[in-house]
């Protein structure tokens, strides 16, 4: 998933003898380039308008840590000054690219692992039961990263299905971040990615490039998934339904509300009898929570049918 970590509150200075706080505001982090409370919360403002992304104090440090660097590679002097051009229309390329620096991409092939048993053991026999009677099936991976949830699926549907792609057996990942969106694209990962993948997986849907030491995913994963660019917090183009939604450890960076909100939006689009998997730290709240049932850890089943 692409979403912000959260750190220890943190308010500290390198320098004794500079004073903590100046008119813009009181100083979190004293670096190379001060960092003000005012700083962090015109950051926050933008990263929850454009991402729904909720920060506060307690990200001071990973902010710091994550900006830092770019504003000495455009040759700024401070974050007062890149906050003025994130917030001014010259600077909306910055802007989105500021968001991609504030969000993390941990993930790895087959992470939570109870939840690709439950898709191979109960959700996709019946799935590909209706895909061979000429039926269609859809999977979303939302906030997909650099791509290895989505493989996962992939990997786990062609296990039960190698035949999967002469039938109408789709899956979307989606991602805010156009740069992690573009790696998941390319299907290239280095050894240690693919670690958590069986060796009878790898040999089989993996091909290795002496040269460069990276491992490329097998043509026929990659045309079961289309990657798209996607914010959660703006209008979804999607037409049907799905029959799965993948959406792990990105809801729990959003406050309450939105949290809500979004829930409600996927249980209007996964049919009756469809599968919605959340992240480990994560719960359905809001009116979407009579919608399902839970069948499991972090697993839910779709109890009514979703608007059209």
């Amino acid at each position: 998933m692409s979403a912000v970590v959260a750190t220890r509150p943190v308010k500290y200075s390198r320098h004794p003898d500079r004073p903590v706080s100046d008119q813009r505001g009181q100083t979190l982090v004293d670096g190379e380039f001060a960092m003000t409370d005012q700083d962090l919360k015109t950051i926050a403002s933008l990263i929850y308008e454009d991402a729904g992304i909720y920060l506060n104090e307690s990200k001071a440090t990973l902010v710091y840590s994550r900006l830092a660097k770019r504003i000495r590679q455009i040759g700024l002097d401070s974050f007062h000054s890149y906050c003025q051009l994130v917030s001014s229309r010259e600077g909306q390329e910055e802007r989105r690219g500021m968001l991609s620096l504030l969000t993390t991409n941990f993930t790895r092939f087959f992470r939570e692992e109870h939840h690709f048993d439950h898709l191979r053991q109960t959700v996709l026999p019946g799935l590909i039961s209706r895909a061979r009677a000429g039926g269609r099936v859809r999977i979303w991976s939302a906030g997909c990263s650099q791509g290895q949830e989505p493989y996962t699926i992939a990997l786990t549907v062609l296990s039960m299905m190698p035949d999967a792609e002469r039938h109408d057996v789709k899956i979307l990942a989606t991602d805010i971040d156009p740069k992690v969106i573009a790696h998941a694209r390319a299907g290239l990962y280095d050894a240690a990615a693919i670690e958590t993948v069986s060796p009878q997986l790898r040999n089989q849907w993996f091909r290795s490039d002496e040269r460069t030491g990276q491992w490329r995913v097998d043509p026929a994963l990659q045309r079961l998934i289309s990657f798209r660019e996607l914010n959660l917090m703006t209008e979804w183009p999607f037409r049907g339904q799905f029959d799965v939604v993948f959406c792990r450890n990105v809801v729990i960076y959003f406050d309450e509300q939105t949290q809500e909100r979004i829930w409600g939006r996927y249980s209007n689009k996964i049919s009756k009898g469809g599968w919605l998997y959340i992240g480990h730290s994560e719960r359905l709240s809001g009116a979407a929570k009579t919608d399902f049932r839970n069948a499991g850890i972090t697993t839910y089943e779709k109890l009514t049918g979703g608007a059209a």
